[in-house]
């Protein structure tokens, strides 16, 4: 970057010199945020995290009743206290408000930008960075999800699907209204749990997303799932990759009843929408593409309607198809690139094996062991 040349977000960028303000404090705040908005668009960060650690930013600046230049650690520590101790977030949403706080206190000291001196000129102090590691929590495990959340047992997941199934029948049997939906939340579902998907890319699904795997030429139209919205790196763009449609081998079951599922939906339920025109795979009833809080809202009462507890979310689709491919004998490998993990340990994460899985391993272990120890004793008497 050239000296010359200010950075993006620099505070010469928003604040013209000596021009009064009306509002100094809040003129100046608001343009810090925007000045740090540019920042971080520089850096590539997704839009929904700029505006989530914003959020975050104006949520704390109310709680402190001060702007960033008359913060201090001790406002941060009230601040993260009072959410853990009356509101009960989780660790890991604390630390990205923590994590928030941090990046605006750092773009704010950078000389490069301006700030320091700016707020020295107008009001007579700056900032500084209130976020430490004696004050913030730290990353300190590759898991910290919550230990309730778990993956479907097969006798809970095929329970689900029939509950989904169900609504269908009797909302269409009653001569009611939103069979449709029903429809598709429920092929929506199956879909998550037949490709191992999370929650948004189920969502961004397009109908040209599905096509064929010439290897696979049974499964026709829906041989390969192209996913194009998969969970992104700090800075970098949505993941590819394509999830293949599984077949059942060994005498074991696959995925591929899926095919059938989808096809019914695309060529039959489908084009009975309003939305039917719109290129997403699953259209709502008011607009193109269905939102999370349909998706969630579904979720939740079919399950509350079964009983079942509350570890189950939309994403133990997603853990249920490792656990299960995993016990059905494919390989780790395998499914580690179906999931589009990076490292084999986030998948070994999502793997919760049933005790009857590990009894059966056990079990054919421990006829390997006594066959080889017997093996030699065998021979000599067969002789």
């Amino acid at each position: 970057m050239s000296r010359d040349v200010p950075a993006p977000g620099s505070a010469g960028l928003h604040l013209v010199a000596d021009l009064p303000l009306l509002r100094p404090e809040e003129q100046v705040f608001t343009a810090m945020l925007d000045g740090w908005r540019n920042q971080q668009l520089a850096r590539n960060l997704a839009f929904s995290t700029i505006e989530g650690r914003e959020k975050a930013v104006k949520a704390f600046t109310r709680h402190a009743d001060a702007f960033p230049w008359a913060w201090s650690a001790h406002m941060l520590d009230e601040w993260l206290a009072d959410l853990r101790a009356l509101r009960h977030l989780k660790r890991s949403t604390l630390r990205g408000y923590a994590e928030a706080v941090r990046s605006l206190c750092a773009y704010l000291i950078d000389p490069a930008y301006g700030w320091a001196a700016e707020c020295h000129s107008r009001f007579g102090t700056h900032p500084i960075q209130i976020t430490h590691e004696w004050n913030t929590a730290l990353h300190l495990q590759e898991a910290e999800c919550d230990p309730a959340k778990r993956a479907f047992t097969r006798a809970e997941l095929l329970a689900f699907f029939d509950h989904a199934d169900e609504q269908v029948h009797q909302v269409r049997g009653g001569g009611r209204k939103g069979w449709l939906p029903a429809f598709r939340d429920a092929v929506l579902f199956k879909t998550a749990y037949a490709f191992g998907l999370r929650r948004n890319e189920t969502r961004m699904l397009d109908v040209v997303d599905f096509s064929r795997n010439p290897h696979a030429p049974a499964f026709g139209d829906f041989g390969v799932c192209q996913v194009r919205h998969g969970k992104a790196k700090k800075g970098a763009p949505p993941r590819r990759r394509g999830v293949l449609t599984v077949g059942p081998r060994a005498g074991v079951g696959g995925m591929d009843w899926i095919v059938e599922v989808l096809q019914q939906w695309t060529e039959e339920v489908r084009p009975a929408f309003t939305h039917a025109d719109s290129p997403a795979m699953w259209p709502s009833e008011r607009g193109p593409r269905i939102g999370f809080t349909q998706m969630n809202t579904r979720f939740a009462t079919y399950r509350d309607a079964l009983g079942l507890d509350g570890g189950l979310d939309f994403h133990s689709f997603r853990r249920s198809y490792v656990t299960h491919l995993i016990e059905d004998g494919w390989d780790a490998r395998f499914v580690q690139e179906q999931v589009g993990h990076e490292h084999a340990s986030t998948t070994a994460l999502y793997t919760c094996v049933s005790s009857d899985f590990r009894i059966r391993t056990l079990l054919k272990a421990l006829e390997q062991t006594t066959r080889a120890a017997l093996g030699p004793n065998q021979q000599k008497r067969n002789t």
